[in-house]
């Protein structure tokens, strides 16, 4: 107990930008490490999709802009020392809720369309972190069409 109110004492001392909050066991990192190893997958990370990283980020949790970039860093380097994509779902499977779980493979799909191109590695990447979420074909493939669709329906009213 004593611990617990230390932390909750460090969390509201420190200046909010300074803070990491993220540990190995955090969902959100582990999120932001998916998103992070689907837009590395075809071995170019673009702007727009850095962009559209930090943007997913930023509005999904509530983040700063400089809270965003701390997290993108720490989840590329989670990427990078990860084994395979299994220390990431097995936290996000206990730890999400099955409409969370699709409300990420739909940002999975935006991180795919985010620099105007699907790559065969990250359309795959995307298929595997479905599989190892519990999330079927139908459904992966219901919130691929919702994503492409909204990108389709945006670039028609610009």
């Amino acid at each position: 107990m004593l611990d617990k109110l230390r932390n909750f004492l460090k969390k509201t001392t420190e200046p909010e930008d300074d803070q990491t909050g993220f540990d190995a066991t955090d969902r959100q990192l582990a999120q932001a490490a998916l998103m992070f190893h689907v837009i590395a997958a075809d071995g170019i990370v673009h702007d727009e999709e850095k962009t559209k990283l930090q943007q997913i980020l930023e509005e999904r949790y509530e983040l700063t802009n400089s809270q965003a970039q701390q997290l993108i860093e720490e989840a590329r380097r989670a990427d990078s020392e990860a084994i395979d994509l299994y220390a990431f779902t097995r936290i996000l499977k206990r730890q999400l809720s099955a409409e969370e779980r699709l409300e990420l493979i739909e940002s999975l799909w935006e991180m795919v369309y985010a620099d105007g191109e699907i790559h065969e590695l990250e359309d795959n990447v995307v298929w595997r972190i479905a599989e190892l979420l519990a999330i079927n074909k139908r459904d992966r493939m219901e919130m691929k069409r919702k994503v492409r669709n909204k990108l389709e329906l945006g670039r028609k009213q610009h």
